[in-house]
């Protein structure tokens, strides 16, 4: 007869609570890793849930406010630090591609870059026109 040992729900529950607290009204990713009974809980954040945090909006209830708009305004070394933040997770080879994708996501959320459409950028940094670092 085998005998199974399981984790507390309650308890894992807890601890994704604690780990996403500061990420309250986003969606967010968390990556759950069991070894020898101990669930360890990590928060692995999408691009889109960094741009919105990094606009520095209250938190909403998902529940009741629907298709809202982001309109806020980001500085270009925002972008840069969030696209350093998923680098790894990124499909680019350099930095500057990553930073491409980041601008595309802020593009699809709806606010700005430097008080101008992110396509624009993404339009410079093709042209050779904005510098971007590389790593």
């Amino acid at each position: 007869m085998l005998r199974f040992s399981l984790i507390s729900p309650k308890k894992v529950g807890d601890d994704i609570a604690k780990a996403t607290s500061d990420w309250k009204g986003l969606k967010i990713t968390v990556q759950l890793t069991i070894q020898n009974r101990q669930a360890t809980i990590s928060v692995v954040p999408s691009a889109a849930s960094l741009v919105i945090k990094a606009l520095k909006e209250p938190p909403r209830d998902r529940k009741k406010q629907k298709n809202i708009k982001h309109s806020g305004n980001l500085s270009l070394d925002d972008i840069i630090a969030i696209a350093r933040t998923m680098k790894p997770r990124s499909m680019s080879r350099n930095l500057s591609g990553t930073i491409k994708e980041i601008l595309g996501t802020c593009q699809s959320v709806g606010c700005t870059v430097e008080g101008r459409p992110p396509h624009d950028l993404i339009d410079e940094i093709n042209a050779g026109e904005l510098e971007v670092p590389e790593e």
